[in-house]
């Protein structure tokens, strides 16, 4: 069921929902992060997204990160399921998110050169100097990462 959300948005209009999403997680040597910058909100986030009807957090995660950045992904570790995302967004959506972040590992596919309907930019950037992020849950997830990294 291609476009659940936009589906369910037509029934319910602006109403706050409940959303489950998928996260992911790409570092390089120096344990930078792959973010991308969002055409919706105009901010930095992880590559992921909302499941689509009948998916599961994995397929979802796959699905979303060829879609953000490019590139075909296999996951490597679950790092945590994350339930208080509550992002308001321009157009009046407002939704409390429940995300599955993964740490997950490219396989080929490669990475987006130009914008596309949901990516502006694509750029790996330290967790001690983040830009601006897209939620609280966004900085939670990426908090953990580093904790992760950390150990």
């Amino acid at each position: 069921m291609a476009n659940y959300i936009k589906e369910v948005r037509a029934l319910v209009g602006h109403k706050p929902m409940i959303l489950n999403a998928s996260a992911g997680v790409i570092a390089n040597d120096q344990h930078e992060v792959l973010l991308n910058l969002r055409t919706d909100t105009h901010n930095w986030s992880l590559p992921g997204g909302y499941l689509e009807y009948g998916e599961t957090f994995a397929t979802a995660m796959v699905r979303e990160y060829k879609e953000d950045a490019g590139l075909d992904v296999t996951l490597v570790k679950s790092l945590g399921i994350f339930d208080q995302g509550f992002t308001e967004y321009p157009n009046g959506d407002v939704t409390q998110v429940i995300s599955q972040l993964y740490l997950v590992k490219p396989v080929g596919g490669h990475t987006l050169e130009q914008a596309t309907d949901e990516t502006l930019d694509l750029k790996y950037w330290s967790l001690d100097d983040l830009p601006p992020l897209l939620n609280q849950q966004t900085t939670d997830m990426l908090a953990a990462v580093k904790t992760y990294f950390d150990r």
